[in-house]
C-alpha cells in the first residue's frame, strides 16, 4: 500500500497541520478522527487494514486529516467565544485548503479525471463530516456519517450566536432554502448510521431528527440504526464502514 506523510503550515490554524494519505489512486474520501483524535488514528484502529483491499486496487485513496477538538468544542480552557472562533478558523483550513489540495492531488492520480470527494468520520468525526458536506456540498458527493450528533448541544449547551448557530447542522439546515445548496445534497449518496447499544443514546436520537429533517427537504438518504449489540467504537464502525463501501462500491 502507498502511503505518504504530509506536514504542511495551515495559514487559516496558524499552525502546521499533519495529514496521512492511504493509496495511489480512486475515489478520494476525507475521513475525520473521534473526538481528541489525530491523523493516524484510521490507522491505530485498524480501519486502514479493514479498507485495504480497496485501497491496493487503486479504487479508494484516503486522506485521514488531524483534528483540533481540543481547541474548540472540547476545551476546557477557553469560553464559547473562543472555541467555535477557532472552529471557524479550523473550517477553513478544511475548505479552503485541505480540500483543494485533495482535489488537485486526486486529478493527477487518476490522470486527469476530476472526482467529488466522499467525506466520513466516526462519533466526533460524523458530527464534523455532516458539518462539512453541509456547509461546502460543491465539494461533496457523498456522506459516511457512524454514532455522531449533529447539533451542538453537547458541546454548548442553549447557547446559540450566529457562528455556533452555522456549525450546528440540526440548526442552519433546518432553515435551508437554497435550491443549489439542496440539489447538490439531492445528488449525493448520504448514509446516517448509528448502532442502538452501549453509549449510543445522543446520536440516536439525534440521528432520527436529521431523518425527520432531510425527508423535509426532500434529500435522499439511507438512514441506518444498527441492532443493540452495535456500539460505540471501533469494532462496530470497521464492520459499517466495510458493509458500505462494499454498497457504494
Amino acid at each position: 500500500m502507498h502511503i505518504s506523510y504530509h506536514k504542511e503550515w495551515s495559514h487559516s490554524l496558524n499552525r502546521e497541520m499533519e495529514y496521512k494519505v492511504y493509496g495511489h489512486r480512486g475515489k478520494p474520501i476525507l475521513a475525520f478522527p473521534t473526538s481528541g483524535g489525530r491523523f493516524f488514528q484510521y490507522e491505530d484502529s485498524g480501519m486502514i487494514e479493514e479498507l485495504s483491499d480497496y485501497i491496493d486496487a487503486g479504487r479508494i485513496q484516503l486522506w485521514a486529516c488531524d483534528g483540533i477538538d481540543e481547541e474548540t468544542f472540547f476545551s476546557q480552557h477557553s469560553d464559547i467565544r473562543t472555541r467555535i472562533s477557532r472552529h471557524k478558523e479550523y473550517d477553513q483550513y478544511i475548505a479552503q485548503e485541505l480540500v483543494p489540495s485533495i482535489l488537485h492531488s486526486s486529478k493527477l492520480s487518476n490522470h486527469g479525471d476530476e472526482q467529488k470527494i466522499w467525506i466520513t468520520g466516526c462519533s466526533m468525526g460524523a458530527f464534523h463530516s455532516a458539518n462539512f458536506f453541509f456547509r461546502h456540498p460543491f465539494a461533496f458527493d457523498g456522506l459516511l456519517a457512524l454514532s455522531g450528533v449533529y447539533s451542538t448541544t453537547s458541546f454548548f449547551g442553549n447557547h446559540m450566536d450566529d457562528d455556533v448557530y452555522f456549525h450546528s447542522t440540526l440548526s442552519y439546515l433546518n432553515n435551508l432554502n437554497d435550491e443549489n445548496y439542496l440539489q447538490s445534497y439531492r445528488q449525493s449518496k448520504l448514509v446516517i448510521c448509528t448502532g442502538q447499544g452501549d453509549f449510543e443514546d445522543d446520536m440516536i436520537e439525534e440521528t432520527h431528527e436529521l431523518k425527520k429533517l432531510l425527508e423535509k427537504k426532500s434529500i435522499p438518504a439511507r438512514i441506518d440504526f444498527w441492532g443493540h449489540d452495535s456500539h460505540h467504537d471501533w469494532d462496530w464502525w470497521r464492520k459499517q464502514f466495510r458493509y458500505y463501501i462494499n454498497e457504494w462500491m
